[in-house]
């Protein structure tokens, strides 16, 4: 235990209280406040001034980030037997129907993204207590439900995420790892916070972005100022 809380004391004495950091700043300095041993994955949280219980409030997207996000994304697509070559050929993990939706009903949800096409929603929907939860539910917003099956595989194992409020109005999405150079990260941040400001709704009142916090895995949340990103 001694040796964590010398890890934290390192880390409280670089982080000044009270003060904001630039985008550029706070990208440097999440990579030096990280103390795992493993590569960790850096985070970004973005509260808005939405109330996501009005559906014109809701504020959902997708960003391709320039960078990637540094992990594997495992993806699984539920197909037609006419769309499982263009699948495979993308790099989909796995590719089937089904057998796929079978293993779901059972509990298995090994992967970060399904993809499917709109004629199988009916079949996907059903699944709806499994996935919901864990937010894998296809979504034709996202490009999840599409015919372009090829695409949308390359597009999600090249960096693409999807990304939605929370019911306290805050964005958490991963754009990263700390082995990531500070301009990668910085990068990557900038890419989701400006989709996220495009995506304002006209009926948000007051201040739409309060406050962003970026954080890796462990690390506390280094607060970034809002300004330095509008």
């Amino acid at each position: 235990m001694a040796k964590l809380t010398k890890n934290r004391k390192l880390v409280a004495d670089k982080i000044e209280p009270l003060k904001v950091y630039s985008l550029s700043e706070a990208a440097h300095l999440v990579k030096e406040v990280t103390t795992t041993k493993f590569d960790a994955s850096v985070d970004i949280d973005v509260r808005l001034g939405v109330d996501p219980r009005k559906a014109n409030q809701m504020v959902r997207g997708v960003v391709s980030l320039p960078h990637g996000t540094g992990k594997q994304t495992r993806v699984l697509v539920l197909c037609t037997p006419d769309k499982e070559a263009d699948a495979k050929a993308a790099g989909a993990d796995y590719v089937g129907l089904d057998e796929y939706i079978e293993k779901i009903k059972g509990g298995w949800t090994d992967v970060d993204v399904i993809i499917t096409m709109p004629s199988i929603m009916a079949k996907v929907g059903a699944l709806g207590k499994v996935l919901g939860p864990r937010g894998l539910m296809p979504n034709p917003k996202s490009g999840t439900v599409t015919m372009e099956i090829g695409s949308a595989v390359k597009e999600v194992k090249q960096g693409k995420i999807d990304f939605k409020v929370d019911k306290f109005g805050i964005i958490h999405a991963g754009i990263g790892k700390v082995s990531f150079t500070p301009e990668q990260i910085q990068e990557n941040a900038q890419e989701i916070l400006s989709t996220i400001i495009k995506l304002k709704p006209s009926t948000a009142k007051g201040t739409y972005v309060k406050s962003i916090s970026l954080s890796s895995t462990m690390s506390p949340g280094i607060p970034v100022d809002v300004k330095s990103v509008e």
